[in-house]
């Protein structure tokens, strides 16, 4: 009878519960935030709680947003250090390799070029992302929203948003010692974003299409320009402090850029003696799209006199980024019902991943890198793996 009478009271909600399969688009101008905006906003599911449910919508409208700028805009870019770094021999008078190994990939290394010392690469890597906060994005089973009788073991009216996300950013890195125990550099990245989704509406199985829409955005990133000064006399052990300027370049409302300058503070520790060469770093980050705090840890092995061979761990803590999750409460006019909707938890998000990659010397001073980037937690926006290649070359001695 429960059942009857609730099915009954559906059919006077028919004006907010679609009865065909509707494909709708925001126009050919609008913008990345339009397109994210337009996909979780439409709802199916009647909940008579319209406050709530734009609340939930904006929820997860943010954290989808700001996700995508942790993984695009202020994602950690490869070491500003050159593979080769050279220190002055005052036994011999020449100058040698200060390291045996080509140093790590985006943990900073404490050692300077040495004075004259650049590097010029070019980074290309690619992302498709699988998971935000531990839900898949692209098999279906992210539901933004859902009703569910308390005495059933699942929700019987859900909606459910399905994302394809991409990314492939090139970057040009640039790096020159102005002194020995001084180096500057900057970081360009280019940046191409595809985003395609749906959002369904499943009642009791029939599954009735809400929306659906694709945008693709080309740009300029925000620019990276940093800085490195050594505060130990070469040796093995050195120790440095670093600072980094995010340019808010990058178009904020397609996503590239946060829209605001970020300032990142670090100190630099490293170990450099034999074939193994040990590095760990600690950031603190303001602006952006909050305060945040990192942490690296490095181990590079020369394998040979042409190939280093790199591990890291990398680990974020980002005040401005949330963490949603499913949260259940009383439907306001169907009795025994639970509407459970997607919201902050209030959570500082934190990432964490695993970097394994190579260093090869083709030739001369031009390294040749190859790395693939693995989440370790499924916190944030996450891709199953991220490669990425690079071609390095440094010259001024």
């Amino acid at each position: 009878m429960r059942r009857r009478l609730f099915l009954a009271f559906l059919t006077l909600l028919a004006p907010a519960i679609p009865v065909h399969a509707q494909s709708a688009s925001p126009s050919a101008k609008a913008t990345v935030q339009d397109i994210v905006t337009f996909l979780v906003t439409n709802q199916g599911v009647a909940t008579s709680d319209f406050d709530k449910d734009r609340a939930a919508a904006d929820a997860t409208r943010t954290t989808l947003s700001n996700a995508l700028l942790a993984s695009i805009a202020t994602v950690p870019i490869s070491s500003s250090s050159s593979g080769f770094s050279y220190r002055l021999n005052p036994t011999l008078g020449t100058v040698e390799r200060a390291s045996l190994t080509f140093g790590p990939l985006y943990v900073e290394r404490a050692l300077t070029a040495g004075a004259g010392q650049a590097s010029l690469g070019f980074t290309v890597q690619y992302a498709k992302f699988a998971s935000l906060d531990g839900n898949d994005l692209r098999n279906g089973s992210f539901v933004t929203v859902a009703n569910q009788f308390r005495d059933e073991p699942a929700p019987f009216d859900t909606e459910t948003l399905t994302l394809d996300i991409q990314t492939r950013t090139a970057t040009f890195v640039g790096n020159i010692g102005v002194t020995d125990r001084v180096d500057v550099g900057a970081a360009v990245p280019l940046v191409q974003l595809n985003i395609s989704g749906a959002r369904v509406n499943d009642y009791r199985g029939t599954e009735l299409l809400q929306a659906r829409a694709t945008a693709e955005t080309m740009g300029l990133g925000d620019i990276a320009v940093r800085s490195k000064i050594r505060l130990t006399a070469d040796g093995p052990g050195v120790a440095a402090v670093g600072v980094e300027a995010r340019l808010p370049t990058g178009h904020e409302e397609d996503l590239l850029g946060t829209g605001e300058l970020a300032l990142r503070f670090s100190g630099l520790g490293s170990y450099e003696a034999g074939v193994t060469s040990v590095y760990g770093n600690v950031t603190l980050g303001t602006g952006g799209i909050g305060r945040e705090i990192s942490y690296g840890a490095a181990v590079a092995v020369a394998a040979s006199s042409r190939v280093t061979v790199i591990g890291e761990l990398l680990a974020r803590h980002i005040d401005g980024l949330d963490r949603i999750a499913p949260v259940a409460a009383p439907h306001p006019r169907i009795s025994g019902v639970d509407t459970i909707r997607l919201v902050p938890t209030g959570e500082v998000e934190t990432t964490a991943f695993g970097v394994a990659g190579i260093k090869w010397n083709v030739g001369g001073t031009w390294l040749l890198h190859a790395h693939v980037l693995m989440p370790l937690i499924e916190n944030g926006l996450t891709a199953q793996f991220t490669p990425t290649i690079a071609i390095e070359h440094t010259f001024g001695k």
